[in-house]
């Protein structure tokens, strides 16, 4: 089954609204680097790649982009300033589509899947347990069963949070409070998702990071017992980062992606920060699926992300 995200009006303002600081920044930035010329030289690149890494691109990206832009202009002969902000563009989007790094407005459950497993990592305080709940709410809006599972028990906050969460969207969550053993909970939540004939789970995750290692053990066992009732589960290993921490969320991903099998990617908060230019260049370096972005506070404001959608919200 797919969920499609259709950009109506108000989704594409909700979009351009939550990327008004990070385009107000990046082109503030532009501006800077072309006055005073007529075309792309030598001088203009150079601060054009400042303007990138400055807006969390990263250097890697940054220096993908800058070739891609150089060779157009040889090939072109000339290319003036006033191409540059379409040629940004044609780029950018083009790396996020080789890079699969967008669910191009589309999220497909697998057939034969059910329920389909999502196993939900991330640090503390990045949004992961709001996600987990707009992201269930988006599900049971398109008619789906959802069960969620509340693993996180490190946190009496977090195990609460979920509750309330699957209050108010109307999903069940099966927890066994503070300090339970995170595996056993995953386990009864998948019991009771297959006795529900439930067609899509959610398991939230402890955010730690302090201890790599108990961190890979962990998610192993939790991954190990829902293989035990769900064959090939989890099917979607999520990772929430929170965009407004910039390079330290580009950090965040290399230490997940190395403790756990991540496929997907959700990046939160959006709304809040400068720094948007980070969702190009974690999409890059990890060639990971950006399926999700949040850009506000509201139940539909975590929107199915869409390549095109994102770059032509950042550079209109």
């Amino acid at each position: 089954m797919g969920l499609f995200d259709f950009f109506s009006k108000e989704k594409k303002e909700r979009l351009d609204e939550g990327l008004d600081k990070t385009r107000e920044s990046v082109f503030s930035k532009l501006a800077k680097a072309v006055v005073g010329k007529s075309s792309v030289d030598d001088e203009v690149l150079d601060n054009l790649e400042e303007v990138l890494v400055t807006s969390d691109v990263g250097v890697e990206t940054t220096l993908k982009v800058i070739k891609r832009i150089e060779e157009r202009v040889a090939r072109d002969k000339y290319v003036g300033t006033d191409q540059l902000n379409r040629i940004l563009r044609e780029e950018i989007t083009a790396l996020l589509q080789e890079n699969a790094g967008g669910a191009n407005g589309s999220v497909v459950i697998p057939e034969g899947k059910k329920p389909y497993v999502i196993m939900v990592v991330g640090v503390n305080g990045v949004g992961k347990t709001t996600t987990i709940g707009k992201l269930a709410h988006r599900f049971k809006s398109s008619g789906l069963n959802v069960v969620l599972g509340a693993a996180d028990t490190f946190r009496a906050a977090a195990v609460q949070q979920l509750i309330l969460w699957g209050e108010r969207v109307g999903v069940p969550v099966i927890n066994q409070g503070m300090n339970a053993d995170p595996a056993s909970v995953a386990y009864d939540t998948l019991q009771s998702a297959v006795a529900k004939n439930a067609d899509v789970v959610i398991i939230d995750t402890a955010g730690r990071l302090h201890n790599k290692v108990g961190l890979m053990n962990e998610l192993s066992k939790i991954r190990k017992v829902m293989d035990r009732i769900v064959p090939g589960a989890p099917h979607e290993i999520l990772l929430v980062l929170d965009a407004s921490t910039g390079q330290n969320a580009i950090e965040q991903a290399k230490q997940f992606t190395l403790a756990t099998d991540v496929n997907a990617l959700a990046l939160t908060k959006l709304d809040g920060t400068a720094k948007g230019g980070v969702v190009i260049g974690i999409s890059d370096t990890f060639k990971i699926p950006v399926k999700y972005i949040g850009v506000g506070e509201k139940m539909d404001d975590l929107q199915i992300f869409n390549g095109k959608e994102f770059v032509d919200s950042l550079f209109k």
